[in-house]
């Protein structure tokens, strides 16, 4: 018998609905979309997960999507070569390609604009979305964010060398967690079942091949364009973080003017998991003041 998730503050919620699949481009993108748009609240949420072996956005998400979905609607999707969405022969897998995605989504969706949240490759992908296409972003979230220079660290280059076995996903998520008590067989034997579907290993062995620092090069965005952006920005990082450095978060702050910066102590790359509740009311605030400032706007 299933039961519903527990919420953060550990009070159930809601069951998570199916997903649907959204055309996109030449490929279905299977999409978790919850709650609605409303009058006080009428800009949806879209987030975007990271890049590790066996994620999807239902992984990233699911402690946080159905908590801010009683106010707004909230989207996920699982970016081409991850989850369940389809996976085209031959398609390449690049920046260009998933921006590509995003947009392409919320033109399928005839979402005009969206608060938009990046965890990890998924920041990276925030910010070149923002870039390209700042129009269709109200506000921006990038959490533990890649997308500026760095130099890939052992937990990084360990995560996209990922060979598939329990031993090896046990490893990597000791890496992803400060808290070593979120870390157990079960949810490592989840993880490599994920990662075993048909497919998935090879999209993900295609993405990030040795010498793996050229990738996060590649998931770089112009200083420039970064600091051109218009956008009110929440930079969120674990302190503890061995996965992406906490310098990439100062550094956003630094470069983007509209930026505040959230440092959680005791928190390593799975801020929206280990601190779920926390992570959840820094969004719905941040959100919820840029629902009151376009009030305001539009009564003046």
């Amino acid at each position: 018998m299933s039961t519903a998730p527990a919420s953060p503050a550990g009070a159930p919620v809601a069951p998570f609905p199916s997903p649907r699949r959204v055309p996109t481009g030449g490929f279905l993108t299977l999409t978790h979309d919850q709650g609605r748009c409303t009058e006080v609240a009428p800009v949806p949420v879209l987030m975007l997960h990271g890049s590790g072996p066996g994620v999807s956005a239902w992984a990233n998400w699911r402690l946080v999507m159905p908590h801010l979905a009683q106010q707004r609607r909230v989207l996920a999707p699982d970016m081409v070569g991850f989850g369940d969405t389809e996976r085209p022969a031959g398609i390449r897998y690049s920046m260009a390609t998933w921006v590509q995605q995003t947009l392409d989504l919320l033109d399928a969706l005839n979402l005009p604009q969206v608060d938009l949240v990046g965890n990890s490759f998924g920041g990276a992908l925030a910010l070149a979305t923002a870039i390209r296409a700042p129009q269709r972003v109200r506000r921006l979230v990038l959490m533990g964010s890649v997308g500026v220079p760095f130099t890939i660290t052992p937990g990084l280059d360990a995560v996209w060398g990922y060979e598939p076995s329990i031993e090896a996903m046990r490893g990597l998520l000791d890496l992803f967690a400060y808290d070593r008590g979120l870390v157990n067989d079960e949810l490592a034997e989840l993880r490599w079942r994920a990662s075993i579907q048909p497919g998935y290993q090879e999209a993900f062995a295609a993405m990030f091949p040795a010498p793996r620092q050229r990738w996060v090069d590649a998931m770089c965005s112009a200083e420039s364009d970064i600091r051109a952006l218009p956008h009110e920005t929440l930079v969120i990082h674990g302190r503890e973080d061995r996965i992406i450095p906490l310098q990439n978060s100062l550094t956003l702050a630094d470069w983007i003017a509209k930026s505040q910066l959230h440092v959680f102590g005791q928190c390593g790359h799975w801020t929206q998991i280990e601190h779920s509740a926390r992570f959840t009311r820094l969004l719905a605030d941040f959100f919820a003041e840029a629902d009151v400032a376009d009030v305001a706007r539009s009564a003046a």
